[in-house]
């Protein structure tokens, strides 16, 4: 088959404007708590896009790791490319797809690190491999191969053998406050429904988007 060929229709929801939630963040967790109860794998997983101040875009995926009336958190090494990215343009785009839900959500807003507190708390709460893997990779630098890595890991172990491993200075959290949300429901003849919140002032503006 061709990649042209490849299609699917959409047929498991409609979304009306009647039915959301008037805050975009509540409409958020309901969308994200049905994705959790349908068992979907890493419902939190996002495309994270950022862009250099002269426009050139990157994206990957992330794993979401907050949510509340601030916005959307997640955490990295703030001296990797997204962390470098975002310090020097600190804007960003988030995108969810459920597909077994036929969902999308988009999230657009500015950027900016957590508290130290609330890097510290998550950080505390990470398994000991992923805290040692912390101090052990310089995130998106070049290293000479997979042994290098390995062999600052083995370094890192019996450092920290036995004891607590502190969060390293450059890793922790951003917050995306986002001033558009918009939530996407797959439907048949790709006449698909996208709901678009838009802040505007401290206001939350509904809109339907054509599709």
């Amino acid at each position: 088959m061709q990649v042209a060929d490849l299609r699917k229709e959409y047929t498991l929801h409609g979304l009306s404007e009647d039915e959301v939630d008037t805050n975009p963040l509540r409409q958020f967790q309901r969308w994200f708590d049905q994705a959790q109860a349908a068992g979907l794998a890493e419902p939190n997983a996002m495309t994270l896009a950022t862009a250099t101040p002269d426009g050139r875009p990157s994206a990957r995926m992330v794993l979401l790791k907050g949510v509340d009336s601030g916005g959307f958190v997640f955490f990295t090494n703030y001296e990797s490319r997204k962390g470098n990215e975002l310090a020097a343009n600190p804007w960003a785009a988030l995108v969810f797809y459920w597909p077994e839900l036929e969902r999308q959500v988009r999230i657009e807003g500015r950027v900016a690190r957590v508290a130290a507190e609330e890097s510290d708390a998550y950080f505390a709460s990470r398994p000991d491999g992923s805290r040692i893997g912390a101090w052990a990779s310089r995130q998106s630098s070049v290293i000479s191969g997979r042994a290098e890595l390995e062999r600052r890991v083995a370094e890192l172990e019996a450092t920290y053998a036995g004891g607590e491993v502190p969060r390293p200075p450059y890793w922790g959290g951003f917050r995306v406050t986002p001033d558009v949300i918009e939530f996407w429901q797959g439907r048949p003849g790709r006449l698909h429904d996208r709901i678009r919140y838009r802040r505007e002032d401290s206001a939350w503006i509904i809109e339907r988007l054509s599709p």
